[in-house]
């Protein structure tokens, strides 16, 4: 655990790509094999499952620490980190472990057994033995939450320079259902045709925003299509079994039981990209359709006819078990509309491509993309070969205008981590008639500069205080950005927002100028669902 507290630190402090990988690639030049496969895992969102409840964890770190609750709870708003906020306020350890990760880890899967005494007893003093920085890590392992500020792709980039494994390859094996107990470094990184998963998907390619896409050239080297707002997936067929993931690495085919005829239909060998979006009536349908299956243990009847889901096939990956990456799109895409012809299925739709004649003609198209139901264009270079990640150059996403209303601040939270000292998690209401209606909250969009002066402003004209929410008097205007709206009776206002930001600060407006509910609810009648 010293060795990957250390690993933890060093990230943290520095902020230069370049440093975070020799950082990176030397911990896995040194580390031993168990603790190399768990750090992969909690670097790719593997976490281990929470053992304890973090109201357990305040009272008993209080208890340990011999402090009020009240004076952890202070702290704890200061330092805006749980765990760090715990591995602060103990005492010094009393004595020392050399435990690794890995070992350290696999002791947290035995406390869910013990009985909560014992469970206490057993936690407190494993942080006796432990330094106020492997008690930092060893509380997030804990809690579930263990997060640092390292992307994947960076963490591939280090472990494919310590274990000359060519990146490509290894972003692939590193995809798929696979588990740290359940597999090896060996096995996982070194070995090439060890275990051939048959359900493990490729990595996706991401597209990066363009603004201008003059500056990319002739239009008719490029596919545009539309950019559909749903789940991006890949539908696999091999082994004689349907496989469905989601890009967040989640195996959903059992929560799409209306895709299962695929198996049946597609051949053998064959590997989809595409988008798993609520249909009916011959068109996609909002979002917040699906999010209404999203998360959901039973399917009922009722909710498989509200929000019925289709593929919108992207791209052709895989065709009778070769790999088509390196082809070009165009080649792709001539054999995805034959598959997907030959296949005829309702539940399976080609995206259609959206005619390039002119730049401005494009531009014209993508002012009507929320008419469909799309969030905007994507464009493709022709040439292109599917390639892993979000990489420049070939593959863009030329999102429409978001959706903006003007809003009033009327409550506000602190914040956490490097927050946690200021007012910035903010309530927006909008007029009805006389009276404020809250209607969204947003917690991003502002400066540092802008929300230290909100946070000024929140201190000294708050009227009551809930708990950590202060209300504060009606007279700050900002306007926000959201990508969608829909009804919603879990809210005062009948509506939530997608995405919700903040655009700007509307200084220059009273607080008697910001919208109203009427005009959320045209934009519902107009965009929602």
């Amino acid at each position: 655990m010293k060795q990957f507290a250390q690993l933890y630190q060093q990230l943290d402090q520095t902020n230069k790509t370049n440093k975070k990988v020799a950082i990176l690639k030397e911990y896995f030049q040194t580390a031993n094999d168990a603790d190399k496969i768990w750090t992969i895992a909690l670097f790719s969102h593997r976490r281990p499952r929470r053992q304890v409840n973090t109201t357990q964890l305040r009272q008993w770190a209080t208890e340990a620490a011999d402090i009020p609750l009240w004076l952890f709870e202070e702290s704890y708003h200061v330092v805006g980190d749980l765990a760090e906020t715990v591995a602060l306020l103990l005492p010094p350890p009393d004595s020392t472990s050399d435990r690794s990760l890995s070992e350290w880890i696999d002791w947290l899967q035995t406390l869910s057994a013990m009985p909560e005494p014992e469970r206490k007893e057993a936690l407190v003093s494993a942080w006796r033995e432990q330094t106020p920085a492997e008690r930092m890590v060893f509380t997030k392992l804990l809690t579930g939450n263990f997060r640092i500020g390292i992307s994947r792709n960076l963490m591939e980039r280090a472990l494919a320079e310590a274990t000359e494994v060519e990146k490509a390859s290894l972003s692939h094996r590193l995809m798929g259902n696979w588990q740290p107990g359940e597999t090896s470094f060996e096995q996982l990184i070194l070995q090439e045709d060890a275990d051939e998963d048959h359900s493990r998907p490729y990595p996706f390619f991401l597209a990066h925003p363009v603004e201008e896409p003059e500056t990319l050239g002739e239009p008719n080297a490029w596919q545009a299509e539309w950019k559909w707002d749903g789940i991006r997936s890949q539908t696999i067929k091999r082994n004689d079994t349907l496989y469905i993931w989601s890009r967040g690495e989640e195996l959903v085919t059992d929560k799409y039981p209306e895709l299962a005829p695929l198996g049946d239909y597609l051949p053998e060998g064959t590997v989809i990209d595409g988008e798993l979006l609520p249909f009916r009536d011959g068109r996609p349908l909002p979002f917040g359709i699906l999010q209404t299956r999203i998360g959901r243990k039973t399917l009922t009847p009722k909710l498989l006819k509200e929000a019925p889901v289709v593929i919108y096939a992207y791209d052709l990956l895989e065709w009778q078990g070769e790999s088509l990456r390196s082809q070009p799109l165009h080649e792709r895409r001539a054999m995805l509309e034959r598959l997907v012809e030959d296949v005829h299925l309702p539940i399976l739709h080609l995206s259609p491509k959206v005619p390039s004649v002119s730049w401005e003609a494009l531009r014209e198209l993508r002012s009507t993309a929320r008419e469909f139901g799309a969030e905007g264009l994507m464009l493709k270079r022709l040439e292109s070969p599917y390639r892993v990640g979000r990489q420049r150059g070939d593959w863009w996403k030329w999102k429409v205008e978001p959706l903006t209303i003007d809003g009033v601040l009327v409550y506000a939270q602190r914040g956490t981590g490097r927050r946690a000292d200021l007012y910035s998690d903010y309530t927006f209401a909008v007029w009805d008639g006389p009276n404020l209606v809250p209607f969204t909250k947003a917690y991003s969009g502002l400066t540092d500069a802008e929300m230290r002066r909100v946070d000024a402003f929140v201190k000294r004209n708050t009227r009551e205080k809930f708990g950590p929410v202060r209300t504060v008097t009606p007279k700050l205007v900002f306007e926000l950005a959201f990508e969608g709206i829909q009804a919603s009776k879990r809210h005062k206002s009948g509506v939530a927002l997608r995405f919700p930001r903040i655009l700007r600060w509307r200084e220059d407006k009273p607080k008697e100028e910001a919208d109203t509910l009427e005009t959320l609810q045209e934009m519902l009648q107009l965009y929602g669902s």
